[in-house]
């Protein structure tokens, strides 16, 4: 801990959450690791979509820049990750430790909403978890897609492992913002609620995430679902061309572009009309 503020983190919460659609809806949904905060927006019969945040310090209030445009065509769902900072509240001794939890956990929540079949994104970490839900129950995912995933189909550059390690060994606001001001090319800035949250969440009290295993390359090269992969052109993160050049490699139905200008840590609140262009033209193609 290093001197985390619960009631900082709130009101830092509060403020990006202003930033979302005037017509939102908090649910909290409860599964067996715990009670999930869920944010939707869009027609109730529009078909649904589930969209998973990134790690670290990122919570179901990073899609703000694309909610609205989503929730044109979509019913949106965005969950606060159980153990992870938001509004989760795990239940005691049952936060995810392994994948199982992770999908059952996302089973349970999909269970809970009532829906059967959704559209699912991710961005980073939780692309992560995306792709790994759709590995475990395809049935269940009609369309995926992946913003500048970690872990799935590369690694990461050891020099952005690096300049976290200070941030991720004692997180403090200050480090927070250092970091994602070096990340994204002082863009982080440019949304202060954002970033605010980000330094809000410095010490959170959340649980170790489950970072393994890497998807089976052969289980990969099965997966009929179509995935759209779009990969953090200025990201500092990995190389954005050896993501997309895998993905291709294993993937039967991807298909992947490279945002120029764009880093990891600010998506997908970068350049948000051209992501939700290229999203919802995905999503409803």
């Amino acid at each position: 801990m290093t001197g985390y503020d619960s009631d900082a983190f709130r009101r830092a919460y509060d403020g990006l959450l202003a930033r979302w659609p005037a017509d939102r809806e908090a649910l909290t949904v409860p599964t067996p690791c715990g009670a999930t905060r869920v944010h939707v927006c869009g027609p109730r019969d529009a078909p649904p979509l589930l969209l998973l945040p990134g790690g670290g310090g990122a919570t179901s209030l990073s899609w703000y820049a694309q909610a609205a445009g989503l929730a044109r065509t979509r019913r949106v769902y965005a969950p606060d990750i159980i153990g992870a900072p938001g509004l989760s509240t795990p239940a005691p001794g049952r936060h995810p430790r392994t994948l199982t939890d992770l999908t059952g956990w996302l089973d349970a929540l999909l269970g809970g909403l009532g829906i059967d079949r959704a559209d699912l994104g991710g961005h980073s970490y939780g692309a992560w978890i995306a792709l790994s839900y759709t590995l475990h129950a395809p049935g269940r995912v009609r369309r995926l897609f992946l913003l500048d995933p970690t872990e799935c189909f590369t690694g990461y550059r050891p020099g952005y492992l690096l300049r976290a390690l200070p941030m991720l060994l004692r997180p403090t606001p200050g480090r927070v913002r250092a970091f994602l001001e070096w990340e994204t090319g002082g863009a982080a800035a440019r949304t202060p609620e954002w970033l605010r949250l980000q330094e809000a969440g410095a010490g959170f009290p959340a649980a170790r995430p489950v970072t393994r295993p890497r998807p089976d390359a052969r289980a990969l090269r099965a997966l009929d679902v179509p995935v759209l992969l779009l990969a953090a052109g200025a990201g500092k993160v990995h190389d954005p061309s050896r993501v997309t050049a895998a993905a291709e490699a294993l993937l039967p139905r991807v298909t992947t572009a490279v945002l120029p200008g764009v880093s990891h840590h600010a998506l997908p609140q970068a350049a948000p009309a051209e992501l939700t262009d290229r999203l919802t033209g995905f999503l409803t193609g």
